[in-house]
């Protein structure tokens, strides 16, 4: 029927609510192990991942090559999960990555601070600290899931219109909170969006996919290579420091997709250096 993703803050009952949707539509529950053991095994370094997982890149980390593969990873990721349908995904931009989706309802679960610090108190890894300890973990980790999502994709996290509800849990007890998104996907959602959204989802793989291949098993240097399909054509966008690089992507693009129309959107900027 439908994709759900939400976005919560830490302490938030975030992903109890997550799980109780899950169950409650009897949908496949995507948290963080399951993405990051996908992005792991479709190749991304188990070493390198702590650099990029929700956090923002260091100024090294977020120059190098492997920040456009983690994405590339993490997108493909995302969207091969979300290629089975019925699932509740959790945080990693996945409201952002599957926005375009027909059938994908996006969530944001988010608390007040003082319910956030309790919360935490209750914990036994948090028994023991100070609470001004406790504040300063909760703010380093929004700062830093607002960094990621502001460095990987450009968006503002706790942006309100990103969502299709944000809903708090200092208001609003879990069984609440997770009947308020049962009922509006079981009303919102149709056969037509979803078949629809189905559709979409594998164009944005085809596109994903055609990426992945150009950049990790061609090695081709384009910075921040992207792909869209519109109708049957399919558009590379991104930065290259030549033109004979633009045109073996779209000949390597078209020998792979003879059915489409392939053209460029790369800018070539002749002192423009790849990683």
């Amino acid at each position: 029927m439908a994709i759900i993703t939400i976005s919560r803050q830490p302490a938030s009952f975030g992903d109890e609510v997550c799980s109780l949707v899950a169950k409650k539509l009897n949908y496949r529950f995507v948290g963080r192990s399951e993405i990051e053991n996908k992005i792991l095994k479709l190749g991304f370094p188990k070493d390198k991942l702590h650099k990029y997982d929700e956090k923002v890149p260091g100024f090294f980390a977020s120059l190098s090559k492997d920040r456009d593969e983690y994405l590339d990873y993490l997108q493909t990721a995302v969207l091969e999960e979300a290629e089975d349908n019925n699932c509740v995904i959790v945080g990693r931009g996945s409201f952002i990555i599957l926005s375009e989706l027909e059938n994908h309802f996006s969530f944001r679960i988010i608390s007040s601070m003082n319910d956030r610090i309790m919360r935490c108190k209750a914990l036994p890894e948090y028994k023991d600290l100070p609470e001004k300890e406790i504040i300063k973990i909760l703010e380093n980790s929004d700062k830093q899931r607002l960094g990621f999502h502001k460095s990987f994709f450009n968006y503002q996290i706790d942006d309100p219109s990103l969502y299709h509800g944000v809903l708090n849990t200092s208001l609003l007890d879990i069984e609440s909170a997770a009947n308020l998104i049962t009922e509006t996907v079981k009303t919102s959602v149709t056969e037509t969006k979803e078949k629809a959204g189905l559709h979409r989802i594998d164009r944005l793989l085809i596109c994903q996919r055609i990426v992945n291949m150009l950049i990790l098993e061609y090695d081709l240097g384009i910075n921040e290579l992207r792909a869209s399909a519109n109708g049957e054509k399919i558009t590379l966008f991104g930065k290259a420091d030549s033109s004979a690089v633009v045109k073996r992507a779209l000949t390597i693009t078209q020998a792979e997709l003879p059915e489409y129309t392939v053209e460029s959107a790369i800018k070539v900027v002749q002192d423009f250096k790849v990683y």
